[in-house]
């Protein structure tokens, strides 16, 4: 997520810039020498979302065992590693440690002011100094290699979310990934299989998962007050223009450098995410197909037209990202999940968040319901007086710290939870696949003029078991 408050606030969690330096080699460097910004990028271009990595109708044979409904070690402290100290990774290490149990021992970011500020930080909580890796690009990979961590919190740009997710697992450690967990779809499926073959959790940190009205809603939804679900919608609708043309915001234009690859929604994860729970998708339906449609990109040429001077290096990308995606998601059982991206041109914040079935419907920004009985006057009820419903982590914290209204502190709290009592956790890496599914998918069905791409099934089957969710129960003392 990324503002500092639901509805207005200002980017943290996707603008971690603290490992953009490669990033910045691998893509002006594509940019410079293609026009389009589609050549020489490795594994972020737009060919590489295509022709070998499209869908297949039948999954890959599974190499390892199911990871879902595999609860985590018991163990009495969570030991953690931090890679990646901007907006993001500088902001999350503070709930770590306001969380009891959890011991941060190790922080990685090539600029050495960073994991100095983030050492600062551990040891003011009492804790002692973690152990710093500030050497280049590849640092990391040595704080994967300890012995001393149990979980990896990747907060670092999309272009360098699966390496790292990849060598955290190869390495014994459960990783935890901001959005989106990887840009491609081969890089899905490989997560899959790792995880598969290692043991080890790999999930996508949703924190819109863990927001106070999506939490209400699924419950609401899971006791069939909306009736039998039939749509959703989610989005990411957010301005963020001149966060993208600021010299100091990112560290970098690794962010803006994706509008010159892709077409499709680049960031569907916040509003994909909480509706796929409503629906229990992977646990009982899945998510089998996506059909995008893109309007032109203009916003970020007007933008630069009007506010860049002669010379800045953003005057030699061309953008080819839609300034809006609108996607349509069938689930098996028929239900529509609309999903919406758009962070270059003006408008408000959105991330939409709406389900509806037979018996009513809820819809946010502003939160508004009507559901039979209670409402039979054709007006919007009060979503406020629905508090009852509210999930336990959120009864249990009703004024949690940390930024997003609270939903990172409610994330941190009960994916370490799980990991001290050996729980089962929340979501696991079919949802981090399912989620992200879209950023390749959509591109491919912008380019094809709509056609619906296949959106594979990551669980091989299992997605037809009932299991639980972020609907949970309340752990016992």
């Amino acid at each position: 997520m990324n503002d500092t408050t639901p509805q207005t606030g200002r980017d943290t969690e996707d603008d971690d810039g603290s490992m953009s330096r490669r990033s910045v080699l691998w893509t002006t460097a594509g940019v410079a020498g293609a026009g389009l910004g589609l050549g020489g990028l490795g594994g972020g271009s737009a060919a590489a979302a295509e022709g070998a990595h499209r869908p297949e109708s039948a999954a890959p044979a599974r190499k390892g065992r199911t990871m879902a409904g595999v609860p985590f070690e018991r163990r009495g402290t969570v030991r953690v590693g931090l890679i990646g100290l901007g907006n993001r990774g500088g902001s999350m290490i503070d709930l770590y440690l306001a969380v009891p149990g959890v011991q941060v021992v190790a922080v990685c970011d090539p600029v050495r002011a960073k994991t100095e500020a983030a050492a600062a930080k551990v040891v003011q909580a009492g804790q002692p100094a973690p152990a710093v890796y500030t050497n280049g690009e590849d640092d990391y990979e040595n704080l994967c290699k300890r012995g001393d961590i149990d979980f990896i919190h990747v907060a670092t740009p999309w272009d360098v979310h699966f390496e790292m997710a990849k060598t955290a697992l190869l390495n014994g450690k459960h990783v935890g990934v901001e959005c989106p967990v990887a840009m491609r779809l081969d890089e899905l499926w490989a997560l899959v299989d790792l995880s598969e073959r290692t043991r080890r959790h790999c999930m996508q940190l949703e924190n819109c998962c863990y927001g106070r009205n999506e939490m209400r809603v699924l419950r609401m939804a899971h006791a069939g007050r909306f009736g039998e679900l039939l749509h959703g919608a989610g989005a990411y609708n957010h301005d963020l223009r001149d966060l993208m043309f600021s010299p100091t915001y990112y560290e970098g234009p690794w962010r803006r450098l994706w509008h010159t690859r892709l077409r499709g929604d680049l960031y569907p994860n916040h509003g994909f995410g909480p509706v796929a729970n409503y629906m229990d998708v992977n646990r009982g339906d899945r998510a089998v197909s996506i059909s995008s449609f893109g309007t032109p990109a203009l916003g970020l040429a007007e933008y630069r037209e009007a506010n860049m001077p002669p010379g800045d290096p953003s005057w030699k990308e061309t953008y080819i990202e839609s300034d809006r995606t609108i996607s349509m998601v069938r689930t098996a059982k028929g239900r529509v999940i609309r999903l919406e991206h758009d962070v270059s041109t003006p408008h408000p914040y959105s991330r939409i968040n709406s389900l509806g079935g037979t018996k009513g419907v809820f819809e946010d920004y502003p939160a508004r319901i009507y559901v039979e009985p209670d409402h039979k006057d054709h007006q919007w009820g009060d979503f406020a007086a629905y508090a009852d419903w509210d999930h336990w982590l959120w009864k249990e914290h009703a004024n949690p710290p940390g930024g997003h209204g609270g939903m990172d502190y409610i994330m941190v709290f009960r994916l370490m939870q799980c990991m001290q009592l050996g729980l089962v956790p929340d979501f696991d890496v079919y949802d981090a696949a399912t989620w992200t599914a879209p950023v390749p998918l959509s591109h491919l069905s912008v380019k094809a003029n709509g056609a619906p791409q296949e959106i594979p099934d990551f669980t091989r089957g299992e997605w037809r078991k009932a299991r639980s969710g972020v609907d949970s129960e309340k752990p016992g003392a």
